[in-house]
C-alpha cells in the first residue's frame, strides 16, 4: 500500500491544507501536465506541472524536488492541494513537483545526499545543482504563461534539495525557502554529534535499496519487529550488528552507516554547509524550535549563508515540531504544551506567502515588510522580530554545575557529582514509550520529572527566579568529566521548571499535572569519542578529568518569574540514540556484547553552562 507507514509524518511532505475545502479546487482551477525533462547527461527526470487555468496573466513557477514521489501519477489525477500553502495555491502559481534522480519515475541511480561537484568539467559531472539548473532552464523556456521567475521550497529532505538549488546559479531562480532542511547527515537526522539516532533505524530502507525500474510504487519494505515496545525491542536486540538480520546487502544506506561511523570523507563531501558561499537568490530558512529531526539544518545553514553571502537572507523559527507550519491546526500543541491558536496559519498567510509574493510576483520591488528574523518566544508564547539572529542585545552569562543540585552564577564548589551508567538499564528519552515510525516528536517538550528521579541522571537548578530570563541563541555546555571506562556519551538537557501553582490545562496527559512540570526546552548529545574531532575518535583515559563541550542548538525561551532553570546531565537516552558500550571500540556499529560495560561517570563542579541572555 502506498506510503501508509509515513502518512502521519511530514517526512514525505504530505501537506494537509483543510482538504475538505480544497478537494476539488486543484482540478477546477489548474491543468496538469506530466513531462520527462532531459538532463545534460541524458537522464530524464519525471516532472508534474500544475498551471492555472486562467491564462490571462503570467505566473511565477514554484518548484519542489523530492525523493518521496510526485503522486498521484497520471494527468487526470490531481493532488488535493498544491504548493506550500492553501493561500499560495489560491493566489496562483505554476506549481512543479519532480522526482529526483533515481527515485520513482525518474532515471538514474539514487545517491543519498548526493555530493556537490563545484568544478564541473563535463556533462557527466552531475549533481542536484546541475539537475536543478537543467530543470529550471527547461521550465522557463517551455511552460506557457510563466513570468520568468522561479522559486523552490521543501520540508525535510525536499528542504535539502531546496538548499541545494541555491548552488544551481540559474538566473531565473529568485526565491528559495529551505524548511527543516537537512544539511549534513552526521549532524542532522541520522546522527547527532556522532551519536546514531536509533529512532531512525526502522526507516533506513527508505533510502537504502535502488529501484530496478521506473515505478509509481514503493520498492522497499520496512521491518516488522513484532512488538509495540521499542525500548524492550532494542534493548533485547543488543549491539547494532544484531540488527543486520532485518536488512540484507541491498540496503546500501544501512551498510554505509555501519562502514562510516566517524565523520570521514564519505560524510564530509555530502555536507552542504561548506558550499554556501556567494548565494544570490533571496532565502527564507524555516524551522521549528521543537523539531526533533532537523533543527541543526535551518539554524546552521542560515548562519553560514549570513556569514558568506550578501543576498537577502532571513530566518523563521516557530513553536513547531517537524513541518507543523505546513498544517492548518487551530491550536499549536506539542506534547503537553499549548503554544497558541492559528500560529501556522499566521505563518502561511503573513510570512511565507509574503516572501514568495514579493520576490516572485513583484520582482523584489516595493516595500518588503519581512524582518531578518521572525522568531517565537516559547516561554512567553509570542512572536518577536529582530534585525539579526541571535539578537544583538544579548550578553553571555555563565552558570556552574555546583554541588547539592545547584545551578549557580558562582563557582564555589571544587568537588564533583557522580553516577553509575549501566547499558542494561538505560535512561529512556520519554516517560511514555511506544512504537515509533520515525524520531518521536513530543519528547522535545516532555515532562522530565521521571528522569530527574533516576540515580543515573544528575540535576542542577537555580533558585526560584525573581525576574524573567530570556535565552536567545545557542547554549554551550562546557563539561569537565571523567569516567572509569574509555568511552561515554554526554547528554545535556535545559529544563523550565514550572511553579507549584501552575494552572492545569486540557492538553496535559491524564497521568501528569502542570504543577512543577519540568518542560524540556533544549537537549543534545555528544558522543565522547568525538570530543576533539569528529573525524578522529579517541578514547578517554580512565579516571582522568577531561573537557567535553556540548553545543546545544539555539533557543528563544523566556523562563518566567517564579520558574526555575534546571540542567540535567546523563549518559544514556534510549532508544532515541544507540547505546555507547562505554568501552572504546573502533566502530560502535560492530561492537560485541562483552564491550558493553557498566561505568562510573563524574561531572566536576567547575563545569559551565554558557547562555546568551537577552538584555
Amino acid at each position: 500500500m502506498k506510503k501508509t507507514f509515513f502518512t502521519p509524518f511530514l517526512f514525505i511532505v504530505a501537506f494537509v491544507f483543510s482538504q475538505e475545502k480544497t478537494a476539488n479546487y486543484v482540478s477546477e482551477n489548474y491543468t496538469k501536465k506530466e513531462v520527462r525533462i532531459k538532463m545534460r547527461d541524458g537522464a530524464e527526470l519525471f516532472t508534474s506541472i500544475y498551471s492555472p487555468k486562467d491564462t490571462s496573466k503570467k505566473y511565477p513557477i514554484i518548484m519542489q524536488r523530492t525523493p518521496y514521489d510526485c503522486a498521484p501519477y497520471g494527468e487526470d489525477k490531481f493532488k488535493k492541494s498544491i504548493g506550500p500553502s492553501e493561500t499560495m495555491m489560491k493566489e496562483g502559481y505554476i506549481v512543479v513537483y519532480q522526482d529526483v534522480r533515481g527515485r520513482y519515475m525518474s532515471d538514474g541511480l539514487y545517491d543519498n545526499m548526493r555530493a556537490y561537484v563545484p568544478n564541473k568539467k563535463s556533462k557527466n559531472d552531475i549533481d542536484e545543482a546541475s539537475d536543478t539548473y537543467d530543470t529550471i532552464d527547461w521550465l522557463v523556456k517551455n511552460v506557457e504563461n510563466n513570468n520568468g521567475n522561479v522559486g523552490t521550497w521543501g520540508i525535510s529532505y525536499p528542504g535539502f534539495y531546496a538548499s541545494y538549488s541555491l548552488l544551481s546559479n540559474h538566473p531565473a531562480l529568485k526565491a528559495v525557502s529551505p524548511q527543516a532542511a537537512i544539511s549534513d547527515f552526521f549532524f542532522d537526522d541520522f546522527h547527532h554529534n556522532g551519536a546514531y539516532l536509533l529512532s531512525y533505524w526502522k526507516v533506513t530502507p527508505l533510502f537504502g535499496p535502488q529501484k530496478n525500474k521506473l515505478t509509481t510504487e514503493d520498492w522497499f519494505k520496512f521491518p516488522n519487529i513484532g512488538t509495540n515496545d521499542d525500548y524492550q525491542f532494542f534493548l533485547d536486540a543488543g549491539p547494532l550488528v544484531n540488527l543486520d538480520k532485518y536488512y540484507d546487502k541491498s540496503n546500501e544506506f544501512w551498510q554505509q552507516l555501519k562502514d562510516h561511523s566517524s565523520y570521514d570523507e564519505f560524510w564530509q563531501k555530502r555536507g552542504i554547509l561548506q558550499h554556501m558561499k556567494n548565494i544570490k537568490p533571496a532565502v527564507m530558512f524555516v524551522g521549528g524550535w521543537f523539531d526533533a529531526e532537523d533543527l541543526y539544518g535551518p539554524l546552521n545553514t542560515y548562519t553560514t549563508v549570513e556569514k558568506n553571502s550578501k543576498n537577502y537572507n532571513t530566518i523563521v523559527m516557530g513553536p513547531w515540531s517537524h513541518g507543523d507550519w505546513a498544517r492548518n491546526s487551530a491550536r499549536q500543541v506539542i506534547g503537553n504544551i499549548n503554544f497558541g491558536d492559528s500560529i501556522s496559519g499566521f505563518y502561511q498567510n503573513n510570512i511565507e506567502a509574503n516572501f514568495f509574493r514579493h520576490f516572485l510576483k513583484r520582482n523584489g520591488k516595493g516595500e518588503n515588510k519581512l524582518p531578518e528574523a521572525y522568531v517565537f518566544d516559547t516561554g512567553n508564547k509570542e512572536w518577536k522580530t529582530y534585525d539579526a539572529w541571535p539578537p544583538k542585545n544579548t550578553e553571555k552569562q555563565v552558570f556552574y554545575l555546583q554541588g547539592k543540585e545547584n545551578l549557580s552564577r558562582e563557582n564555589s564548589d571544587a568537588g564533583f557529582e557522580e553516577f553509575i551508567s549501566d547499558p542494561k538499564k538505560p535512561v529512556p528519552h520519554s516517560e511514555e514509550m511506544k512504537q515509533q515510525g520515525l524520531t518521536p516528536r513530543k519528547y522535545m517538550t516532555d515532562d522530565q520529572r521521571f528522569a530527574a528521579r533516576r540515580p543515573d541522571v544528575l540535576v542542577f537548578e537555580t533558585e526560584v527566579l525573581n525576574d524573567n530570563v530570556t535565552l536567545a541563541g545557542d547554549i554551550m555546555a562546557k563539561l569537565q568529566v571523567s569516567t572509569t571506562g574509555t568511552d561515554a556519551d554526554w547528554i545535556v538537557k535545559v529544563i523550565d521548571v514550572f511553579p507549584n501553582d501552575e494552572p492545569e490545562t486540557k492538553e496535559v496527559q491524564p497521568y501528569l499535572k502542570m504543577s512543577n512540570y519540568h518542560m524540556m526546552v533544549r537537549s543534545e548529545v555528544m558522543r565522547g569519542r568525538f570530543r576533539n574531532s569528529f573525524s578522529n575518535p579517541e578514547p578517554f583515559v580512565p579516571n582522568q578529568k577531561t573537557a567535553v563541550t556540548v553545543k546545544l542548538q539555539d533557543v528563544f525561551h523566556t523562563f518566567k518569574k517564579g520558574h526555575k532553570i534546571q540542567i540535567q546531565v546523563q549518559s544514556t537516552w534510549f532508544p532515541l540514540i544507540d547505546l555507547n558500550p562505554q568501552t572504546f571500540v573502533e566502530n560502535i556499529f560492530y561492537a560485541k556484547p562483552e564491550d558493553f560495560k557498566k561505568q562510573t561517570h563524574r561531572v566536576y563542579n567547575d563545569s559551565e553552562i554558557e547562555f546568551k541572555v537577552l538584555k
